[in-house]
């Protein structure tokens, strides 16, 4: 009895001790706990958290979010989707050895993750997604070896610098134009590397690091977690080829690797995924082909790969693919066959494949995709007809067939596409006219038909699209007259082009009812009449364009008329009124001189015709005037009228205006001089009432005739005389008067960007939004120069010093003296002209001009904008290399701030990848410039 009793006495003690453990265990999580809400501002979702007084021990198993196991420790800390505000840096983890699950997400937590997280070495769930938080990720998290779900994503973490990532002297972060593996000197202030130690949580089933910002390659060692089944590492700053290793995760169901930089090749093990449903790599730096068996197992739903370099056919497996969702194949190289390569699709939403080298016809069965909403196949060559089945889709959205090969008539059918937003046709071989029933398309926000051979009269039913915002027939054969009907577009808001046709009439005065409409042009027409002067009273109305037409009259006065350019109106019959260019409507044309015998006619050229050819001819010295033959398009007659002796080609008030700018440069004196080329010099003209003006004086006059000089003048009179943008700099007027040769441009106050990326002071003032737009700009410009102008105006000479800046650093092209018009009935061949650093390569052995010139010269261009420099090295670099691939941030102004924030980031790599297409040697490997605007202008595009 004595031993039993002893036996009792000592299991007693035994029990009491465990129990007073157990509550000092729970006291002290509590404890922790309350030190860290102290650390943390007053919110209402810890008013749990309390001492409660009739308890024999504090104990927080009953507070919000924390769960106990039997033993009354922690074991699940749940704050998830609460709001909670303040940092992890008071809780005190060490005190948690059991915690099991620690569930953070969608929440306002800041500041870093705990260096010691790695003492959780029981954590099966780890979810701190949706924060605030930044800094580095700790080293001590590879420690969480029973980790199952790990997600970090959606944060500002970056990856671990630890020395252990740099055994070998020579893979530490290099500074330099390519620096080793591609990881920057000045990475290593903003972030670093996903540690290779991740690969010892063999236990992850989900892995999410995406929307960080880490950089530097991906762990190799991932192909470790054979248990994994989601990965995602999208939207960081990711360098390097995607590792083969990853196709060793049979597992894997989702795989999203878009919005990096990643390069290289993509591994084919990736494509021997037979569980995929999600695989998304694009908006990166990758190339070679797209694994064929992408689609082994035909399970996969979402697939993209859009944005990056990737070349060969369209993955086979695609075409037997029944489960696919979305699909998004954009801006890429990729060949195949528009009715061979894609199959029936039951499921699918959206189909993109735009901007590849995708022919064949167009096939019906895209019209058995019963849930299509978004189907664009623009910039390939796509032939054959448009099968009506396509508008049977009574899902569809948005449909672009636009810069194909298209042909025939657009079928009746359209009809039936009732829920259609957004139509674009544009940039085909379409004929025939358009269904008349085309009105009953009332869902309709935009229209694009343009550059076609569509004929007939536009159908008044046009008008019924009441919710139309775009409309764009422009470049066709249409005639007849301008429907009145087309006033009942209440809605249009952007812009109304049905230039380049054969409208004829009178402008229905009920156009100005569109009260909402920025911009209208209807130039390039055979209108007649006068100006109605509703369109003077469109409020929203700020840009129009009614040239090369037979309108007559005065011109109405106010509303858009008080600042539209005098190339807007230019080449009608006989305009007047209060505007330069024009005459006033109390002049009368003709001037008695005693008989009709001597009366002396005095030919005033308005401007150039895009479709012929611009004749100036310049007499010897001491030319007063400019005689200038026009020739209209093919179906106008020539004409030429009588006028005042004029100072410029649009009027520019005469004499009064001549000798006002030579009183104002003091007859050019060197005081206002502001630059100087090799043909002349540009000059500051403040006049009398205030305005100024930039007067670019040519070596033309008595003293200095010189061929090359007239051969410039005339060329940038001409090509000016054809340009009308906002970031192509205004000509106003030229003048060759007396000993005087010289041009007069708006006045652009912060100079050519050259200078300002010389200085340090001014160069910090262009920071990357505003260099983004000047790239931007600059891109828009040369758009429309080979694209909207007929025929296509080649600059030649697009160079940093020749984009000029306004007072809020809009970007402005310049110097169009060695432009050429790429005209059919012309020669190709020229002497060189540009600038040595920017020329294309091609010139070096021969001298056809093409717009892939241009290409390469804004290549040059980007590059620079983004390093601050001329990027000579950089140039080097691209041409002589054998695998031509960079990290943009390793090239970016080190004056200005690093940017660590998306949209910027994702915008400077864009332009970076696109300056590199466009250092191609081979021409036709180049992108065109309106690819190259729209890339720029498109926003980003939602890859989850």
């Amino acid at each position: 009895m004595t031993n039993h009793a002893c036996y009792s006495c000592l299991l007693a003690r035994l029990v009491l001790f465990l129990a007073l453990f157990q509550g000092t265990s729970a006291q002290t999580q509590a404890q922790a706990l309350l030190r860290w809400k102290q650390s943390l501002p007053a919110q209402s979702i810890l008013d749990s958290w309390v001492i409660n007084s009739t308890a024999t021990t504090l104990t927080p198993c009953s507070w919000r979010g924390i769960t106990c196991d039997s033993q009354g420790t922690v074991t699940i800390i749940n704050l998830a989707y609460t709001g909670l505000a303040g940092t992890l840096l008071n809780l005190n983890l060490s005190v948690f050895p059991n915690l099991l699950r620690l569930d953070l997400k969608e929440n306002n937590l800041t500041g870093h993750i705990p260096q010691n997280i790695g003492v959780l070495s029981k954590l099966q769930f780890l979810d701190l997604s949706t924060n605030f938080l930044n800094g580095t990720l700790p080293l001590s998290i590879a420690n969480l070896t029973q980790v199952f779900e790990l997600d970090l994503s959606r944060n500002d973490i970056t990856g671990i610098l630890d020395p252990r990532l740099f055994p070998d002297e020579s893979d530490r972060p290099q500074s330099g134009l390519i620096g080793i593996r591609n990881l920057l000197f000045q990475d290593t202030l903003l972030g670093g590397r996903i540690p290779n130690e991740i690969g010892n949580i063999r236990n992850l089933t989900l892995l999410a690091l995406d929307a960080n910002n880490f950089f530097g390659p991906i762990p190799s060692s991932l192909g470790n977690c054979t248990h994994l089944s989601i990965l995602r590492m999208s939207q960081n700053q990711l360098s390097g080829p995607i590792p083969p290793s990853i196709g060793n995760l049979t597992n894997l169901t989702d795989v999203r690797f878009q919005i990096n930089n990643l390069n290289g090749t993509v591994p084919r093990e990736l494509g021997n995924l037979s569980s995929l449903i999600v695989l998304h790599l694009a908006e990166n730096n990758l190339v070679g082909e797209l694994p064929p068996q992408v689609c082994k197992s035909g399970r996969l739903v979402n697939f993209s790969a859009a944005y990056n370099s990737f070349t060969g056919p369209i993955p086979r497996s695609l075409r037997n693919c029944p489960a696919l969702y979305r699909v998004r194949l954009e801006y890429n190289r990729l060949t195949g066959y528009a009715d061979q390569d894609f199959g029936v699709y039951p499921n699918l939403t959206y189909m993109d494949f735009s901007y590849n080298r995708v022919e064949g016809d167009l096939s019906a069965n895209w019209g058995a995709c019963k849930n299509l909403q978004y189907l664009n196949m623009a910039g390939n060559g796509v032939s054959g007809n448009i099968p009506g089945e396509i508008f049977q889709l009574d899902q569809l959205r948005e449909l672009d067939l636009s810069s194909n090969q298209i042909s025939g008539e657009i079928p009746p059918q359209i009809v039936n596409s009732s829920n259609l937003y957004e139509l674009s046709l544009s940039d085909n071989k379409l004929s025939g006219m358009v269904p008349a029933d085309i009105g009953k398309l009332s869902n309709l926000r935009s229209l694009d038909i343009s550059m076609n051979m569509l004929l007939g009269p536009i159908p008044d039913q046009i008008g019924d699209i009441y919710n139309l915002q775009n409309l764009n027939m422009s470049n066709n054969n249409f005639n007849g007259t301008i429907p009145y009907q087309v006033g009942n577009l209440a809605s249009l808001q952007d812009f109304l082009d049905l230039s380049y046709n054969s409208l004829s009439g009178q402008i229905p005065s009920d156009l100005g009812k569109l009260s909402n409409l920025i911009s209208l042009n209807i130039s390039h027409n055979n209108l007649s009449g006068s100006i109605p002067d509703s369109l003077s009273e469109m409020v929203s109305l700020s840009a129009i364009n009614l040239s090369y037409n037979n309108l007559e009259g005065p011109v109405p006065e106010g509303g858009v008329f008080n600042s539209s350019h005098p190339l807007d109106l230019s080449n009608n019959k006989d305009l007047c009124g209060n505007i330069q260019g024009l005459r006033p409507c109390n002049v009368s044309l003709t001037k008695p001189n005693g008989g009709s015998s001597n009366k002396k006619k005095v030919l005033i050229p308005i401007a150039a015709s895009l479709g012929g050819a611009l004749f100036i001819s310049m007499l010897c010295v001491g030319i007063v005037f400019f005689c200038y033959k026009r020739k209209s398009r093919t179906r106008r007659q020539k004409s030429s009228i009588k006028r005042p002796n004029p100072f410029s080609i649009w009027y520019f008030n005469g004499r009064v205006v001549y000798g006002d700018i030579i009183e104002a440069t003091k007859n050019f004196d060197n005081q206002y001089c502001i630059g100087e080329g090799a043909l002349g010099k540009v000059y500051k003209a403040e006049m009398k009432g205030g305005q100024i003006f930039a007067v670019k004086k040519l070596k033309c006059d008595e003293e200095n005739l010189d061929v090359e000089s007239i051969k410039t003048f005339k060329n940038e009179v001409e090509a000016m005389s054809e340009t009308r943008h906002r970031n192509i700099v205004k000509l106003y007027g030229f003048c060759s008067e007396g000993m005087h040769t010289f041009l007069i441009y708006e006045y652009m106050d912060r100079g050519n960007l050259t200078d300002m990326l010389r200085d340090d002071k001014d160069a910090l003032e262009l920071d990357w939004p505003k260099r983004v737009d000047i790239v931007k700009g600059v891109a828009n410009a040369l758009s429309y120069m080979h694209h909207d102008c007929a025929p296509p105006l080649i600059h030649r000479d697009i160079s940093s010093k020749n984009v000029l800046l306004s007072s809020n650093l809009e970007a402005h092209v310049s110097d169009f003296g060695t432009a050429r018009f790429l005209k059919p009935d012309s020669p190709i061949w020229t002497s060189f002209a540009g600038t040595y650093g920017y020329a294309a390569p091609e010139l070096a052995y021969t001298m056809a001009v093409t717009e892939k010139c241009d290409v390469f010269s804004y290549g040059v261009f980007a590059f620079e904008v983004l390093t601050g420099k001329h990027p000579g090295e950089l140039v080097s670099y691209i041409q002589t290399s054998t695998e031509q691939k960079i990290n943009f941030k390793e090239i970016l102004d080190p004056r200005l701030p690093p940017p660590v924030k998306s949209p910027i980031l994702k915008e400077l790599a864009l332009i970076a990848n696109l300056a590199l297409s466009c250092l191609q040697t081979n021409p036709q490997s180049r992108p065109t410039m309106r690819n190259i605007a729209q890339l720029l202008a498109m926003d980003t595009a939602d890859m989850r």
